[in-house]
């Protein structure tokens, strides 16, 4: 794979990126990751880069927006 630009990666690649970057997607406790794994849903589907998603989700938080609650995972 030569990037993670969408004109450069696959549909499949692509799941494979954020998948590794995000570690357990399939985590059993709630809240833990789903929100994350749906953010990149985008990017996924070719619809927008990830330094897009990243922007649109910094600026949100510098903002003071309301963001999802996540729950704590028990140890």
């Amino acid at each position: 794979m030569s990037g993670y630009l969408i004109k450069d990666t696959t549909r499949e690649e692509r799941e494979q990126i954020v998948a590794e970057s995000l570690g357990n997607i399939e985590a059993t406790c709630d809240g833990c990751m789903s929100g994350l794994a749906e953010m990149y849903q985008d990017y996924i589907d070719g619809k927008k880069e990830l330094r897009e998603i990243n922007m649109e989700f910094n600026a949100r938080y510098v903002k003071g927006e309301d963001m999802p609650q996540r729950s704590r995972c028990p140890m």
